[in-house]
């Protein structure tokens, strides 16, 4: 990673953040777990801003239903695993940034060793059980998480710090998959609900702002419907 943070670069940043909070920038590691239609929007962004380590997760490869939606695919990368995907764009997009790439899928046995040493987990997965791996390990090791999902016109974001234990209340149930299989993902919808993520875990990187802890953010784009549930 370079030493030097370009003042080019970051210039716009600086329109919104201190200049002691884009330099901090720098020093964050975040885990981004999935690096699919959620996940390759939120490590271009965290990339883009310039945070300092990213780990991009995610055991899939991908295939050809994932490009109407995935920044990071394209029908030269079919097949080619997608943390690796990540860690090659972001050369390219910003060589400031060290991004490690992890090709497994995580599970009770490897999360918490993986995620231990972050600043951050943003939850980029597409099923309910990986998303509950994760909260537990995020609690065991000490770690904030935000939560997003998509389906169709529809998304939800949600910030969980150790012990809220917040999955459980939005997937009681045993099921892996959620409205996606009956709504399917357009391109649009992740990008909206992954700036949202994005900004999200900025505020709590930098302790800014009101964050949606014990609150769910409800996106209804068909409707622009945006509503807050208490949790």
């Amino acid at each position: 990673m370079s030493t030097t943070r370009s003042s080019k670069r970051y210039e716009k940043n600086m329109m919104t953040l201190s200049p002691e909070e884009n330099e901090k920038l720098a020093t964050f590691k975040v885990f981004v777990a999935g690096c699919g239609g959620l996940g390759g929007y939120v490590i271009e962004e965290l990339a883009r801003l310039g945070i300092g380590h990213i780990t991009a997760a995610d055991g899939d490869v991908f295939e050809e239903s994932n490009l109407n939606r995935q920044l990071l695919s394209s029908v030269a990368l079919l097949g080619k695993s997608k943390a690796e995907a990540a860690k090659q764009r972001m050369l390219a997009v910003n060589p400031d940034v060290e991004v490690t790439p992890i090709h497994i899928m995580l599970d009770d046995d490897n999360c918490p060793e993986l995620i231990r040493g972050h600043d951050l987990v943003i939850d980029a997965l597409d099923n309910m059980g990986a998303r509950k791996v994760v909260e537990k390990a995020c609690e065991k090791e000490g770690i904030p998480m935000v939560h997003g999902a998509i389906a169709g016109w529809y998304g939800q974001v949600s910030a969980i710090f150790p012990g809220d234990r917040i999955m459980e209340k939005l997937y009681p149930t045993d099921e892996q998959k959620g409205m996606e299989v009956q709504l399917g993902n357009p391109s649009f919808t992740p990008a909206v609900v992954a700036s949202i993520e994005v900004a999200e875990g900025l505020k709590i990187l930098l302790g800014r702002g009101n964050i949606l802890r014990n609150k769910l953010l409800s996106i209804n784009l068909l409707d622009h419907e945006y509503e807050i549930f208490e949790l």
